[in-house]
């Protein structure tokens, strides 16, 4: 009897059709043929439980398929809903179109990154931003790092590696991913001295826990939380004069770190880096991706001689900034400049003071949209509701906002078909109803939500 033919094509006969080249043209041979072999395995798995297999095309349109999830980037756009602008978890502030360009123009090409042309030698890369932290915060000396948690463990490592830093317990805090400021304290080789209560902490409780063995004093903002009520907190410039009289260091972790007054756009107010150094802090730590609107970066300003300790640190080397995120921060800070014009220039700043009848004005137009892309099913409408800045900044804050509300039953299918779409929809689920917070939505956001959102009520359960 003669061998029965395969229905299954040849692997050499599918990579000599026209389809095929056109994935070998963009994915490579090794990678097509890897897919090919994995969908003719599964076709030959079903026809023999079966199935009908597939002609030609429908078999390479199958390894197209998965090619594209293959090489898909797992980090994608999404349309930020949630009523949280600075959010962690979405890489916090976006930055300015100036920013982008000069980190990608720094990516494209061989830069001056550590090299002199004046001299033709070797050059360093806080150059770049060092006199801009200078100019702008009024500090003698800054340095930057990876990250502000970065920027707190180089300055207690450098200056407090083996010693004591007493600190309020009030301000031990925990940031998101379970960052612990006790734990920091630790990696950095320090010994934390918790002083105080939570909720009070006098100038006696420092001066009575300097010793021999006392690196500096530290304060650290309350990040995410506040504390009210019977309360009591030592101001910093008695702080930096307790310091000071004891012969050692003041440093302030910041946080959110602004640069400029918010208060002048109407926002509230929040401790700023020049403000610190005025008030008698050697060292100051704050965030480049938070309130100051740049890229991820821990910056440290202050005293010049300590400036020069944490540069000498072998661990800086470890936390530096790279070349494409030196330009981003460089570009950013040279906006502040004309700090008049940040609201138009800074993404970031333009979403926090961004008009309560422009958000109700978008938020209407996407409720238009999805209404009847949902169906009657769901009741859909405009509701008031209020944004909070988010990265720990100002957490009794809230700014005016207006959301677009789902309700209905089962609603967390709503919030599921959103995230699936093309551009992920991200949300929040609270009083039984989605919470669309339209602070956030951009004009492209509506752009690319008007063309994929009247296929959402296929979805419908």
């Amino acid at each position: 009897m003669p061998a029965t033919r395969s229905p299954i094509p040849s692997i050499d006969r599918l990579l000599r059709t026209p389809a095929a080249a056109v994935l070998l043209a963009r994915f490579g041979r090794d990678a097509t043929l890897g897919a090919l072999r994995a969908e003719a395995e599964a076709v030959r798995a079903a026809f023999r439980a079966g199935a009908q297999p597939p002609g030609e095309i429908a078999l390479i349109d199958a390894a197209a398929d998965r090619l594209a999830r293959l090489f898909a980037p797992s980090q994608r756009r999404v349309v930020n809903l949630t009523g949280t602008v600075l959010h962690t978890n979405l890489g916090r502030a976006p930055l300015p179109e100036e920013a982008i360009a000069a980190a990608a123009e720094a990516m494209r090409h061989p830069t001056t990154l550590e090299f002199d042309l004046a001299t033709g030698r070797r050059g360093e890369r806080d150059h770049h931003v060092r006199s801009l932290l200078r100019e702008l915060t009024g500090a003698e000396d800054a340095t930057v790092v990876n990250n502000n948690a970065a920027a707190v463990l180089l300055v207690l490592n450098t200056l407090a590696k083996g010693r004591e830093v007493p600190v309020s317990r009030g301000e031990l805090i925990e940031i998101g991913g379970s960052f612990r400021m006790p734990e920091i304290m630790a990696r950095a080789g320090c010994r934390l001295v918790e002083i105080g209560t939570t909720n009070r902490t006098h100038a006696r409780d420092y001066r009575d826990a300097i010793g021999p063995r006392t690196a500096l004093l530290m304060r650290v903002h309350q990040a995410n939380f506040a504390i009210s009520g019977f309360t009591a907190r030592v101001a910093d410039r008695e702080l930096a004069a307790i310091a000071k009289d004891s012969g050692i260091p003041f440093a302030t972790d910041l946080g959110a770190g602004a640069l400029v007054d918010l208060d002048r756009f109407g926002l509230p107010h929040e401790p700023t880096a020049r403000e610190a150094l005025a008030a008698g802090a050697d060292l100051v730590t704050f965030s480049g991706d938070k309130l100051l609107g740049g890229p991820q970066a821990g910056l440290v300003v202050g005293r010049a001689d300590l400036i020069r300790r944490l540069n000498r640190n072998p661990l800086k080397r470890a936390l530096r900034l790279d070349k494409g995120r030196l330009a981003a921060l460089e570009a950013v800070l040279r906006l502040y400049r004309a700090p008049d014009l940040l609201p138009q220039r800074l993404p970031a700043l333009a979403l926090l003071t961004r008009p309560e009848s422009a958000i109700r004005a978008a938020a209407g137009r996407l409720m238009d949209r999805l209404r009847p892309a949902l169906g009657p099913a769901w009741q859909v409408a405009v509701e008031p509701c209020r944004s909070q800045i988010g990265s720990g900044a100002l957490p009794e804050d809230r700014l005016l906002s207006a959301a677009v509300t789902v309700a209905g039953k089962g609603v967390e299918s709503v919030a599921s078909r959103l995230r699936a779409l093309p551009v992920p929809v991200l949300g929040r689920i609270g009083e039984g109803r989605l919470w669309l917070d339209c602070r956030c939505l951009t004009d492209t956001d509506e752009r690319d939500l008007a063309a994929v959102l009247p296929d959402l009520g296929r979805g419908a359960m």
